[in-house]
């Protein structure tokens, strides 16, 4: 990952790759943002007029490079745009600065070092800055060759990410600023390693491999972790996990990821969807919808790292990871449609689509989580369709059984900057789910079938307990071309909007 270090230097007489520099969207053109004046005055004070000559105008995500004048000895200037220039005494949105240090940092692959002279105002700007750089350079190489080496191959056309990125204005000696860096670099270390999980083909990561990877990952960072196999699973009466996955040779687990802390007044339990490849099952998926379908399981990515980092931030609360995780295959072997499982609760279901299998395996999990009797249950899961249908491809919905909680997490969201919108459950869905064979089945209405997945989800949730269900089913896995700190293919959604919620719950300002 890009190495950041903190800086007192002047950009002019850094010795580096290249200088990058925000812009901003004024009313009469480009506005040069502070942290740039430096630069601005090599280029006689004439550097706005220059970008604009150029074409650029400030905008979101926008980059302009242009060579460096004699003053300054990065021969390179990047100019990324930060959007619209904020109000007078105001300053610029911690977004606006993580996605513009995102789109420099990718533009920048195969530098060896830059100098990021982005404006800030205090430490959680810098942490900002520092996050989009270190989600900006992400690139997934695992499977693209090995050097002589035997390090991975290079990245993006043959040219590895950016090495080192020098923060300006980043203040080395500040308690305050020293901690918003390591926060930046231990929460995008984690989330990069969920988006390397999601990545991975389903022939790496199977049921078995993912619970592997969190064990260790336990032992590096002190962390409980207890793995439920097959037989574990069987006797257990888990029958959600294990009917999505009897068609698969791949046998299922339910991992559970624990972080403890001495502080701890209070107890977060996370539960995430992790089913490793979703074939639909019988009820098959038909071609064109399921050659991204490794990415079912980033809702137990985003958990698996949500916890790790929890532990890595010493934060003063409980958090309990629970990984549902499934292959969903069609096999001899495989549920069928029409069959009833008898779920972790003792609730029956009808099975009447084996492609809503994910509500199967959370099922079990949800129900394994209220019997701790945490203070509140999030649950992370690529869902449903039905919710790209109404948010798009970047939005996640949030469902809960608590307005206040839905709040609060929504708010979290924002907070960090992951788009969300909270979602209704209204009742006269639930009927839908109503079955004449079993308890209720596992599937209901067709319009509003993400919010039919949600009611169905809060059946396993116990009593009392607030929980909140996010369905991250648009922005866990972009297809398209990578945008902001975002790249193309596992995102690492929700990752950052749990952390918070531990560290509000941690400080004693949620719940």
């Amino acid at each position: 990952m890009t190495a950041l270090t903190l800086s007192t230097s002047a950009a002019p007489g850094l010795r580096a790759d290249a200088i990058v520099i925000g812009v901003a969207k004024g009313a009469k053109g480009p506005v040069v943002a502070p942290g740039a004046e430096a630069v601005d005055k090599a280029y006689d004070g004439r550097l706005a007029g220059v970008l604009e000559t150029l074409g650029a105008s400030g905008a979101e995500g926008e980059v302009t490079k242009l060579p460096s004048p004699a003053g300054l000895k990065a021969p390179l200037v990047v100019a990324v745009g930060l959007g619209a220039e904020p109000e007078k005494d105001s300053s610029f949105a911690a977004e606006a600065l993580r996605k513009a240090a995102g789109v420099a940092a990718r533009a920048l692959t195969g530098a060896k070092k830059a100098a990021f002279a982005l404006p800030l105002g205090d430490a959680a700007d810098l942490g900002a800055v520092a996050e989009g750089v270190l989600l900006g350079a992400y690139s997934f190489d695992a499977y693209k060759g090995t050097a002589p080496s035997g390090n991975t191959a290079k990245a993006r056309n043959g040219k590895a990410p950016l090495a080192e990125a020098a923060l300006l204005g980043g203040k080395p000696r500040d308690a305050a600023y020293k901690a918003a860096l390591a926060r930046a670099v231990a929460v995008s270390e984690e989330l990069n390693r969920a988006r390397d999980l999601i990545n991975m083909p389903p022939n790496d990561l199977d049921p078995a491999a993912f619970a592997a990877i969190v064990q260790g990952a336990g032992k590096e960072h002190g962390l409980k972790v207890q793995v439920l196999d097959e037989k574990a699973l069987e006797k257990g009466g888990y029958g959600g996990i294990l009917g999505v996955g009897a068609g698969s040779a791949a046998g299922p687990r339910l991992v559970k990821l624990s972080y403890t802390s001495s502080k701890a007044k209070k107890h977060l339990a996370l539960v995430g969807k992790g089913i490793t490849y979703d074939s639909g099952g019988i009820s098959l998926k038909p071609p064109g919808h399921n050659e991204t379908m490794k990415c079912d399981m980033s809702g137990a990515a985003a958990v698996f790292a949500a916890v790790v980092s929890a532990a890595r931030l010493g934060l003063e609360v409980n958090v309990t990871g629970w990984l549902a995780l499934a292959e969903n295959m069609p096999s001899g072997s495989a549920t069928r449609p029409g069959d009833v499982l008898r779920m972790y609760s003792g609730k029956t279901v009808e099975v009447l689509n084996t492609d809503a299998e994910g509500r199967l395996v959370l099922a079990d999990a949800l129900w394994a989580a209220s019997a701790e009797k945490p203070d509140a249950i999030v649950d992370v899961a690529t869902l449903t369709g039905a919710m790209m249908l109404a948010l798009g491809s970047r939005t996640f919905g949030i469902m809960a059984n608590d307005d206040s909680f839905r709040t609060a997490v929504h708010e979290a969201a924002e907070e960090v900057g992951e788009p969300a919108w909270p979602m209704p459950l209204p009742e006269h869905l639930r009927k839908g789910m109503d079955s004449p064979t079993a308890d209720i089945a596992n599937m209901g209405e067709r319009m509003g079938g993400g919010l039919v997945a949600g009611l169905f989800l809060r059946e396993f949730v116990g009593e009392g307990i607030p929980w909140a269900h996010l369905d991250i089913a648009g922005p866990a896995y972009n297809d398209g071309g990578p945008f902001g700190y975002t790249p193309k293919g596992g995102t690492g959604s929700a990752v950052r909007t749990l952390v918070r919620l531990a560290e509000l719950v941690s400080s004693g300002d949620l719940g």
